[in-house]
């Protein structure tokens, strides 16, 4: 009773003083946030003076702080590894790795009587290397000095130029034709005129891409800080230098930024770690391909192309389809960009999101793989809105749309030898569908089964009617083939008969 007696003698005390150093911080964030207010413009627009005046700050772009922002932060898989369920299921793939293995193991010993370890498969898939060992420091070596040499003399000389307009036209066509021509049609070329396969012919291939969203990037970037210093009049011209972009052809993002938060250290054994999982997943994929893959279509052509078969193909199909698909977001989403963010100590890894959890199509785009819609949304989209205004949000996806499923098909027309628009169509037709009937309004367990279901499906077409056309062009060669030859479907017509 004493107690209870003194602490309501204490009460209106304690209560006062509560009272009073709530009603100081109350005070206090009133004056922050007066000063703020005072700091800052009336508008965050100012309105042109003048038509003219608005036609030339639309030649100004906003300066790189006001794109992607770049923060520390880990890799959402390294986050969810620490947990023992989800490190579980890792465990799980492993296991099936290891099925897949004894199974291939067992199954060459009964047929052979011996033990085969040739992995021809990957022999063939990754041929003809000293080429591509040849073609890529021909292509980063372009893409390091071109870009950079050309965005130099541009300018160093622009604010004392009579011809700006000119200066900036020769020096832009010289970039594009070096883009076109250099990075374009040489690539292309050397994949062509040497045959190179599969694998060689995607390393190639890829690194072609990257290097044009890179130099691009580079260029879009920088160009406005040129254009707004010399707008300023500024005595320097802000032009990066040479080791800032060295670093950044090499760093996991295809958004160019003068420097870029950086760990403390590098972990060597976990870069070695990634790239054991990067090798590790390549033979996961070599086992796939011949447990799974191999079997059940070399002798494809054998059979009528008829709807039955083309229905039992897809769904055999699924389920190696999806395996690579996982393997490819674990091998080069997760395992290679992290592998080099750590030797670079490149510390924003946010290369994708749980794109797992989406129930719709256009979390799924945005979060699937973060690294390259960050290029579409800023040098694409955003871009397209800024020449044609706001109201063209509609044209700027589809923009959008076309560019990633054309790159695609693309890459994979030239690596494969053949034009087979099934991804094209895929992107353009269901993926723009689905795009707009699963969209952001779409929440809940029963449309992430829907969009799962359709992922599903999606990875066993390509694989299925890829695969058929493959077998299709070893099978059935055309002698002295015209180019309508390799843009008509081969599998459709192809009968080979087994002696």
């Amino acid at each position: 009773m004493q107690l209870i007696a003194e602490a309501e003698q204490l009460k209106p005390a304690f209560m006062k003083e509560v009272d009073s150093h709530f009603t100081e911080f109350v005070d206090s964030l009133i004056e922050k946030s007066v000063i703020l207010e005072s700091s800052t413009p009336a508008s965050t627009f100012s309105t042109a003076s003048s038509e003219k005046d608005l036609n030339k700050n639309r030649g100004l772009r906003a300066p790189p702080e006001h794109g992607k922002i770049f923060t520390a932060r880990r890799s959402l898989l390294d986050e969810l590894f620490e947990l023992s369920h989800i490190r579980t299921i890792y465990h799980m793939f492993i296991a099936l790795l290891i099925i897949f293995i004894l199974s291939t193991v067992v199954v060459d010993f009964i047929d052979e009587g011996r033990l085969v370890l040739d992995f021809d498969l990957l022999v063939f898939a990754f041929g003809k290397s000293t080429v591509v060992a040849c073609t890529w420091p021909c292509m980063f070596l372009g893409t390091f000095i071109i870009p950079y040499g050309l965005f130099h003399q541009w300018a160093q000389g622009y604010s004392n130029s009579s011809h700006q307009a000119v200066r900036s036209f020769f020096y832009g066509m010289l970039f594009m034709l070096f883009q076109v021509i250099g990075l374009g049609i040489g690539p292309v070329y050397v994949a062509v005129a040497y045959a190179l396969p599969p694998a060689s012919g995607f390393i190639v291939m890829l690194e072609q891409v990257r290097l044009i969203m890179k130099g691009h990037s580079f260029i879009r970037e920088n160009v406005p800080r040129v254009l707004s210093s010399v707008k300023e009049k500024s005595s320097t011209v802000p032009v990066p230098r040479i080791t800032q972009y060295l670093y950044f052809l090499f760093a996991p993002t295809l958004i160019y930024r003068d420097s870029y938060p950086r760990t403390p250290r590098i972990r060597w054994s976990y870069v070695a770690t990634k790239f054991a999982q990067v090798l590790g997943s390549l033979f996961y994929s070599y086992y796939i391909f011949v447990r799974l893959c191999i079997p059940q279509f070399r002798n494809i052509s054998q059979e009528p192309f008829n709807l039955r078969a083309l229905v039992l193909c897809i769904f055999n199909s699924i389920l190696p389809g999806i395996l690579m698909y996982f393997l490819i977001f674990f091998a080069f989403l997760h395992c290679w960009l992290n592998a080099f963010a750590e030797m670079l100590r490149f510390a924003d890894r946010m290369f994708y999101q749980d794109w797992w959890n989406s129930t719709s199509y256009a979390n799924y785009y945005r979060t699937w793989n973060v690294v390259v819609h960050d290029w579409l949304y800023y040098y694409a989209y955003r871009d397209i809105l800024w020449l044609f205004g706001k109201k063209f949000k509609a044209a700027a996806m589809l923009s959008v749309f076309a560019i990633s499923a054309a790159v695609h098909e693309y890459v994979l027309a030239v690596c494969f030898g053949y034009f087979y628009p099934v991804l094209f169509c895929l992107f353009m037709c269901f993926g723009m569908v689905f795009n707009f009937i699963l969209n952001d309004r779409r929440k809940g367990p029963f449309w992430n089964v829907i969009m799962w279901t359709s992922l599903f499906l999606g990875q066993g077409v390509i694989i299925c009617l890829y695969s058929q056309e493959w077998y299709a062009h070893q099978y059935c060669p055309i002698k002295n083939p015209t180019f309508l030859d390799y843009m008509k479907p081969r599998s459709w017509t192809c009968r080979h008969v087994q002696i």
